[in-house]
């Protein structure tokens, strides 16, 4: 079997996954169950067995099939800048340097289009925007009624001179236009945006425009704060093994953040760091009808040692991002406008730039721990050309209305379950005792990854053939058995 090394980091260079082809392809079944379990594969893993990726922390020397080693690119950065030049204009530099990599990032693109959250990294990137490309055009997504950041988005745009599009969100839109990609969609991600990067990128090409900016990437080297909701749930996070009827009771059924407590108390603590709102193990073993979530739990240990060596919680956070920006987060956004032909380039990620704010700024200008904040020379940033912004009280800028898609996609979800029992032979079984639950997020959540996951399976049914072919072997069907039997005596 041939195999493919892929760069997907924009730390290391410029990713395109569009070129991307894979002989015999494989499904790597242990990836789709991290998919289930985390809403991304781990790194360096892909959807394929044949198929590595090279993702932040990885160097993109090694043999990622032999000897893949994980070591965190932005180690030891909070102590590490220039002495402080008195009077030094900290802020005016920034925006130079941020101009510098929006001029970088657009350099082929006619008309680029800016994800413009209302936050502080899109509204830093508009800024600099309006001097290095004032014919950027901003886009809003609302996705639900808990965001609110249309509002502020737009009032940053008029007043920067910028053009300002919002999109709101339409579930049945967007699902459409996902399914439309899912052909050109070489590899997969279940991050909780892709459904709304999937209607915005479609959008944009659909207007004329043939690039994206995108503001993630700084929170890796800037940080985050370890505020107490993130240190209540790492201390929840036991790898306790529950009774499955707990997540089957009646009373918990419209209980979100009781559902959401009781799936932390059976996750690891490095776990719970990656957001949502997922399978339990013992869900996804009951959807492979076999015991796998173990296997895709063990991949976490090769990023242990990083943890253990981090210094406190904000490192460890810092490492969680760094282990799941590009498998999750920016994977959305490369996986969806490769199939797009539309190029997304980070401006945050440009090493000219990020190498700067990592190990030259002053940390306090990167977080102040003792105020709980982050991204102190990005405030700084927007404080010079906006007094008062009106900034959202939650955060929660292109996420996707879970419920709704449930409410109205129930039955094509489910029809694709049953194509799909070779792989995922719990799939229909799982669909139906939650159908009355699904206006839960808890298990709307769970809902929306398998809406993502089952029709890019069969679509791409090759891989499902592969794994049909592998089952009605014989020494498989012995070897399934042989499970299924110990996981009875077991119980």
């Amino acid at each position: 079997m041939e195999r493919t090394q892929l760069l997907v980091s924009p730390f290391y260079g410029t990713p395109d996954v569009s070129h991307l082809e894979v002989n015999s392809p494989s499904l790597d079944e242990v990836s789709l169950a991290d998919l289930l379990r985390n809403g991304f594969v781990y790194p360096p893993y892909s959807i394929y067995e044949n198929v590595r990726l090279f993702s932040c922390g990885f160097d993109p020397s090694q043999d990622l099939f032999e000897d893949a080693r994980y070591q965190p690119i932005f180690r030891d950065t909070r102590n590490a800048h220039e002495h402080a030049v008195p009077q030094r204009d900290w802020v005016g530099e920034y925006h130079r340097r941020l101009c510098a990599s929006l001029e970088t990032a657009t350099a082929t693109m006619r008309a680029p289009w800016l994800l413009q959250s209302g936050g502080k990294d899109s509204t830093s990137l508009a800024i600099a925007a309006s001097d290095a490309r004032p014919d950027t055009t901003c886009l809003t997504y609302l996705g639900g009624q808990e965001e609110n950041e249309v509002d502020s988005a737009r009032q940053v745009a008029s007043q920067l001179g910028l053009r300002h599009e919002s999109l709101v969100c339409d579930v049945d839109r967007a699902y459409d236009r996902y399914l439309a990609l899912v052909p050109r969609m070489k590899l997969l991600t279940a991050d909780f945006a892709l459904l709304s990067y999937a209607d915005l990128a479609t959008e944009i090409s659909r207007c004329g425009g043939d690039g994206i900016l995108d503001g993630m990437g700084s929170d890796v080297y800037l940080g985050v704060p370890a505020n107490w909701a993130k240190r209540v749930l790492r201390m929840l996070a036991m790898s306790i093994h529950l009774p499955q009827f707990l997540h089957e009771a009646e009373w918990l059924g419209s209980n979100f953040k009781l559902a959401y407590v009781i799936s932390t108390l059976q996750m690891n603590p490095f776990e719970r760091g990656f957001p949502g709102s997922r399978f339990t193990d013992a869900e996804v073993d009951a959807l492979f009808g076999r015991s796998i979530a173990g296997q895709s739990k063990e991949r976490l240990s090769r990023f242990i040692p990083a943890f253990a060596q981090a210094s406190d919680l904000e490192e460890q956070l810092s490492i969680t991002l760094d282990i799941m920006s590009c498998a999750g987060g920016m994977a959305k956004g490369l996986y969806t406008s490769g199939a797009l032909s539309l190029p997304v380039r980070y401006p945050y990620c440009d090493r000219p730039l990020r190498d700067w704010l990592a190990w030259k700024v002053p940390p306090e200008l990167r977080m102040d721990t003792r105020k709980g904040i982050s991204k102190v020379l990005v405030r700084e940033h927007i404080g010079r050309r906006f007094a008062s912004l009106p900034y959202v009280q939650a955060k929660g800028s292109f996420r996707f209305n879970l419920r709704e898609l449930a409410r109205r996609r129930f039955d094509q979800v489910y029809d694709y379950s049953l194509r799909m029992r070779d792989v995922l032979p719990g799939a229909p079984a799982w669909l139906a005792r939650h159908r009355q639950r699904l206006d839960n997020k808890y298990d709307a959540s769970k809902f929306y990854l398998l809406a993502v996951v089952l029709p890019w399976l069969d679509h791409h049914s090759a891989l499902a053939v592969r794994v049909r072919d592998e089952r009605a072997d014989p020494q498989g069907d012995v070897d399934f058995i042989a499970d299924a039997a110990r996981q009875v005596a077991a119980h």
